[in-house]
C-alpha cells in the first residue's frame, strides 16, 4: 500500500475523496495478486518465463499509480513507462501456458504493444508543458522532464492518438486473437485456456471502453465507477487463473509417479488408457514401431499413419536411438514436453512389452490375411476351372454329339451295327457331358457365382440322396463368405451320405451381428472326429482363414451337428 500512501499524501483531492482511495487500494490488491502468482509460478523446477514476467508486470502496475504524481521525475518516468504493465499483462496472457508467444499474429500484437506503450508516452512527454490537464489526470499542473518545445495542443492529439490505437484498435485485436485461440483450441487446451483468457478479454473489454469515454465530452458515471471494478475483478482473476492452470499442470507431474504403479497391473493393450489419465488427453493414442516392417502398428497389429501438421502432435519416443513408439495427442501437451518425457520414461518398459504384443499381433494379422488371401486365389481358381470345363470340354463333348447325331440321320437305314455303334456313342458323350458337369460343380458350382449361397444350396440340397430341410437367406454375401459357406454345407453332408447312417439332415443358414451362421445337423450315429478325415480339417481351416470359427458336436448316437460362424467383414 505504499504507492497508495505516496499518492495521496501527494495530492489534496485524493485525500478529499474515499472512493479514490478505495480505487488505489483497487490497483494495489491487482498489483499484489500479480507479484504473489508470479512468484508461485516461478519455479527452478518448473522452468517458465511466466513467473519472471508476472512478477516484473506486478511491480509495473504498482509504480503505475506514480503517474498521476506532481514531482516532475516521479511524473516523468512513470508516464513514460506507466501503460507498459498492460503490454505485459497482454504479453503473459498470449504467452500462456509455455510462456512463449507462438503465433505470428499474436507475437505481432505483443510486439506492436509493447512500441506504442514506449514511442507514444516519449513523444508526448515531448511536447508536454503543462498549461493543459491531460486525458485521466487531475487539473493540477506537472512539468516534463524530456520537454523540448511546449505545445500542449499536439501532446494531447497525440494521447488522443495513443488512447484510441493502443485501447481502442489493439485491445479490440487482442480479444479478437483470444477468441480465434479458443475457438481453434483442442477440448484439452480449451479447459486450460479459458479461465485465463475470459479474465483477459474482461480487462481488454474495460480498455476499449476507456478508449471510447475518452472522446466523450461527458462520459457517464458507469464509465469510471462500475467498469473500473470490472477491470480490477479481471486483473484479479487474471493472474489467479494463470497459477491455477500452472499448479495443475505440476499436479500432472506428480502424477507421473503413480503411473509407474499403475503401469505394474496394467494389460499392454490398456497402455494407452494408463497414459492418457496421466497426461490428462483422452484423446492419446499409442503406435508402436515394428523394425521389420519399418512401419508404425496400434495395439491390435494394424497399420498406423501418424498424422501430419495439423489437429494433432505426435512425440516420437526410441531407446538408444531405437525407434520404440510414437504418441499421437494433444497438441497443447507441447507446451510442457518435460511432462511427456516424464510419462514416457515412467513407462519405458511397458512401453517395450506393448510394442512386443503389438508385434505379435501384427505378425498374426499377417498371417491371417495370407490364409484370406490363399483362400480368395483358391476360389477364383475353382471359377477359372469351372468356366474352363463349361466354355471347353463340355462344349466341345456336347458339339461333337450333335455331330455323330446329324451324321447318324444323313447315313439313313444302313447298316444295324453301325447305327448301334453311333447310338453308343452318342450316349457314352452324354455320360461324359453328365460327369463334366457334376465335377465343374463340385470344383466351384455356377449357380453360387451367379444366384448366390440360397439357390446354391438348394441346389445342392435337390442333389443329395436324403432329405434336406433348408433354411437359407436370399440377400448376397462377400464371395469369399459365400464359398465358404458353401462348402461347409457340401462337405457336411457328403460326410452324412458316407458314415453317419442318417435319414434326413437340416442345414440353416442365418446371419447375426454381421456374421454368417451356418448349421449342418443329422440325426445319424454321430460319432465324427474332424482329426479322423481332412475333409472337416480344411473346412476348419478354410473358416478360420477367414476369422471365423467351427464347431463339431457329435456325440455317439446322437446325431451330428456342425456349426460354422463366419464374419462377413472378410
Amino acid at each position: 500500500m505504499a504507492v497508495t500512501v505516496l499518492i495521496v499524501d501527494d495530492h489534496p483531492a485524493f485525500r478529499a475523496s474515499a472512493r479514490a482511495v478505495l480505487e488505489l487500494d483497487g490497483f494495489d490488491v491487482v498489483g499484489v495478486t500479480l507479484v504473489a502468482a508470479g512468484a508461485i509460478a516461478w519455479s527452478p523446477r518448473y522452468p517458465n518465463r511466466l513467473g519472471p514476467l508476472m512478477i516484473l508486470t506486478g511491480f509495473m502496475w504498482l509504480a503505475r499509480q506514480l503517474r498521476y504524481s506532481h514531482n516532475s521525475v516521479l511524473f516523468t518516468s512513470f508516464f513514460l513507462l506507466g501503460d507498459l504493465c498492460y503490454a505485459m499483462a497482454g504479453h503473459v496472457a498470449l504467452a500462456y501456458p509455455s510462456g512463449r508467444v507462438r503465433d505470428k499474429w499474436e507475437l505481432w500484437l505483443v510486439r506492436a504493444g509493447y512500441a506504442t506503450v514506449l514511442v507514444f508516452p516519449l513523444s508526448i512527454l515531448f511536447f508536454y508543458e503543462g498549461s493543459r490537464r491531460l486525458h485521466q489526470f487531475d487539473p493540477s499542473k506537472r512539468e516534463s522532464l524530456l520537454l523540448i518545445t511546449g505545445n500542449d495542443a499536439v501532446a494531447l492529439r497525440l494521447q488522443e492518438i495513443f488512447v484510441a490505437i493502443f485501447y481502442g484498435v489493439l485491445a479490440t485485436l487482442f480479444i479478437a486473437l483470444i477468441a480465434r485461440r479458443l475457438v481453434l483450441a483442442t477440448p484439452r487446451a480449451r479447459r486450460l485456456l479459458a479461465p485465463l483468457l475470459l479474465a483477459a478479454v474482461v480487462a481488454a473489454l474495460r480498455a476499449v471502453w476507456e478508449c471510447i469515454f475518452t472522446f466523450v465530452d461527458r462520459p457517464p458515471s458507469i464509465a469510471y465507477n462500475e467498469l473500473f471494478w470490472w477491470q480490477i475483478i479481471g486483473f484479479i482473476a487474471f493472474p489467479i487463473a494463470v497459477v491455477d492452470g500452472l499448479l495443475r499442470a505440476r499436479l500432472a507431474h506428480a502424477g507421473v509417479g503413480d503411473l509407474v504403479v499403475e503401469l505394474e497391473r496394467t494389460p499392454p493393450h490398456r497402455l494407452g488408457e494408463a497414459l492418457a489419465r496421466a497426461l490428462k488427453d483422452r484423446s492419446l493414442e499409442i503406435a508402436f514401431w515394428l523394425p521389420d516392417r519399418r512401419e508404425y502398428v496400434d495395439a491390435l497389429g494394424t497399420t498406423v499413419t501418424l498424422p501430419a501438421d495439423g489437429g494433432r502432435a505426435v512425440t516420437k519416443l526410441d531407446n538408444d536411438g531405437e525407434p520404440v513408439a510414437a504418441l499421437i495427442h494433444d497438441p497443447s501437451l507441447l507446451d510442457d514436453p518435460t511432462l511427456v518425457s516424464a510419462a514416457a520414461a515412467a513407462a519405458r518398459l511397458s512401453l517395450e512389452n506393448a510394442r512386443l504384443h503389438a508385434e505379435t499381433r501384427a505378425q498374426l494379422a499377417a498371417v491371417q490375411e495370407s490364409r484370406a488371401r490363399l483362400v480368395t486365389a483358391a476360389d477364383e481358381e475353382r471359377r477359372r476351372i469351372e468356366r474352363d470345363i463349361h466354355d471347353g470340354a463340355q462344349q466341345r463333348l456336347v458339339a461333337l454329339g450333335l455331330q455323330l447325331r446329324t451324321a447318324q440321320r444323313r447315313l439313313g437305314v444302313g447298316d444295324p451295327e453301325i447305327e448301334q455303334l453311333l447310338d453308343a456313342t452318342v450316349q457314352g458323350l452324354q455320360f461324359a457331358v453328365d460327369e463334366l458337369r457334376e465335377l465343374a460343380r463340385g470344383v466351384h458350382p455356377a449357380v453360387l457365382t451367379e444366384d448366390g449361397l440360397g439357390p446354391a444350396l438348394e441346389s445342392l440340397a435337390l442333389r443329395t440322396p436324403f432329405p434336406v430341410a433348408l433354411d437359407s437367406l436370399d440377400e448376397r454375401l462377400p464371395k469369399p463368405v459365400e464359398a465358404t459357406a458353401y462348402f461347409v454345407a457340401c462337405e457336411a453332408l457328403a460326410n452324412v451320405a458316407k458314415h453317419s447312417q442318417a435319414s434326413k439332415a437340416s442345414v440353416t443358414a442365418r446371419l447375426r451381428n454381421g456374421t454368417l451362421e451356418i448349421v449342418v445337423q443329422d440325426d445319424g450315429i454321430g460319432g465324427a472326429r474332424p482329426e479322423h478325415g481332412s475333409g472337416l480339417r480344411g473346412l476348419a481351416d478354410r473358416v478360420e482363414a477367414l476369422g471365423g470359427g467351427l464347431r463339431i458336436d457329435s456325440p455317439a448316437g446322437g446325431g451330428t451337428c456342425i456349426v460354422a460362424e463366419i464374419p462377413c467383414a472378410s
